[in-house]
């Protein structure tokens, strides 16, 4: 059984419909030119994720973002915007295309959510401080209850309008740090699954 953990060891039960929305784990994210990021194991995370939904039935959205920018790992046709194949989507499973971070510009997923009567999101992938730190904002906003799961997503280091590179832990750890302020709650793989 899915389990959220709360600080003090309180636990709650997933609904039963929450949806794992897994964002931008698309083959363009291993391109060298994006630079040194953290997490290395999240792609496992996010494994684990998909196959206890898969299990469980419990609806999957795989999110894929097509740039629109000729120079983007991510512009149309290129190898780089295909799913990662230990993460491809099902024949069953939701795919939305967006060209945006934020995963509810212009896609249709916050309807496609309504009309399943899903009202809980667990998200998980790429880039933790931009499509997830969006997405989970405005599904926040938008009143859905979110987790986001820290160990399945990950970032790169950033260099700020000064000029510093901050380290992609850090970056990581900051955007993690704001979602849980008012948008989302931040758990890891193994209490979201215990």
């Amino acid at each position: 059984m899915f389990r959220v953990s709360y600080v003090k060891g309180q636990t709650e039960p997933l609904a039963t419909n929450a949806a794992l929305v897994i964002i931008d784990m698309q083959k363009g994210m291993g391109n060298p030119t994006l630079g040194r990021r953290n997490n290395p194991d999240a792609e496992r995370h996010i494994q684990q994720l998909l196959n206890a939904w898969r299990q469980a039935q419990r609806p999957i959205i795989h999110v894929r973002h097509i740039s629109r920018s000729p120079g983007s790992v991510f512009w149309p046709g290129q190898p780089g915007c295909e799913f990662q194949d230990a993460l491809h989507p099902l024949a069953n499973e939701q795919v939305m295309e967006k060209n945006v971070p934020d995963a509810f510009i212009a896609t249709g997923l916050e309807r496609w959510l309504h009309t399943r009567s899903i009202k809980q999101l667990v998200i998980a992938g790429v880039i933790t401080n931009n499509s997830v730190e969006s997405t989970a904002r405005s599904a926040g906003n938008l009143g859905f209850d979110v987790i986001v799961v820290a160990d399945a997503c990950f970032t790169f280091d950033q260099t700020d309008l000064s000029g510093r590179i901050w380290p992609a832990e850090d970056v990581h750890a900051l955007s993690l740090s704001n979602l849980a302020m008012d948008y989302a709650r931040v758990l890891e793989t193994e209490a979201l699954l215990a």
